[in-house]
């Protein structure tokens, strides 16, 4: 946005410049602008998504972010028309993740799993358990599981799976079943969210449950040597950003058009009265 003025001081000039001249002043003198500020305030956080997304296109498992926006009311007591009236805001209700699932790659790797369907992964880092999609898994150096930072990945029962170097050809059961060529060596916990609306994002690929319950999946479908992908599409977001952008100049435009229309009606009345 740079190069792109706001013109937010609008009021606060109004305000001075009335007092200066001995007039009288109304915050619904400014509702004009006021209300297009609201709609620039909401366009820059689309425009901050909007590049998250981008950012992420590569993230295994990664979910696009969208936006809610929503009407916030102010009832006017008073000024024009008679009797007050309602003004209408934009508002940044809400953030929430797509929950589409990505297309799934092959990589040939054992240790690459994705998941077909509902639930996520669970590794445990440095501040607890975390929620994941993005299944580029491989060993630590004591035969753990780990995941691209080193987060150890649960399995059934709450604890990091490990492989021994005795395990040289491992195979994951679509149930997340782990075995080896020495026979069982444990289950992948595959789980999910009582509530996915609350699941907080922790950079590109972790979640954390927060408030949530997470409960095991009944019946999960992991695929071995394959990743899922972002399920962001470059083109869409591009798009939408041109159009979050196109947005935020016209009404820039307004408020700097309303602007220029209020100082140009203060100098006159200034000078018919000095």
């Amino acid at each position: 946005m740079a190069g792109t003025r706001l013109a937010l001081p609008t009021g606060i000039r109004l305000v001075r410049d009335l007092s200066a001249a001995g007039l009288p002043w109304s915050p619904s003198m400014d509702n004009a602008t006021n209300i297009a500020l609201s709609r620039l305030v909401a366009q820059t956080r689309a425009m901050d998504v909007a590049a998250g997304n981008l950012a992420n296109t590569t993230t295994p498992g990664y979910r696009a972010e969208r936006m809610v926006f929503s009407d916030w009311l102010s009832r006017q007591h008073s000024g024009a028309p008679s009797g007050g009236g309602t003004i209408v805001f934009t508002q940044d209700r809400a953030t929430y993740r797509d929950r589409q699932a990505g297309q799934l790659s092959r990589t040939g790797n054992s240790l690459d799993l994705a998941l077909s369907g509902d639930g996520y992964f669970t590794v445990l880092g440095a501040a607890g358990p975390r929620l994941t999609r993005a299944g580029h898994f491989d060993l630590g150096t004591d035969g753990t599981v780990v995941d691209e930072q080193g987060d150890a990945l649960l399995d059934a029962t709450g604890k990091k799976l490990q492989i021994t170097t005795a395990d040289t050809r491992v195979s994951v059961a679509a149930d997340g079943t782990v075995s080896s060529e020495n026979g069982q060596i444990g289950k992948i916990g595959i789980v999910t969210a009582s509530d996915p609306n609350q699941l907080q994002a922790e950079g590109g690929w972790l979640l954390n449950a927060g408030g949530t319950t997470t409960t095991p999946v009944a019946s999960p479908h992991v695929v071995q040597g394959a990743m899922e992908e972002s399920n962001v599409q470059p083109a869409l977001e591009v798009t939408r950003m041109m159009n979050v952008l196109r947005t935020f100049q016209m009404v820039s435009q307004f408020v700097q058009t309303e602007a220029d229309r209020q100082q140009n009606a203060i100098d006159r009345i200034t000078q018919q009265r000095s």
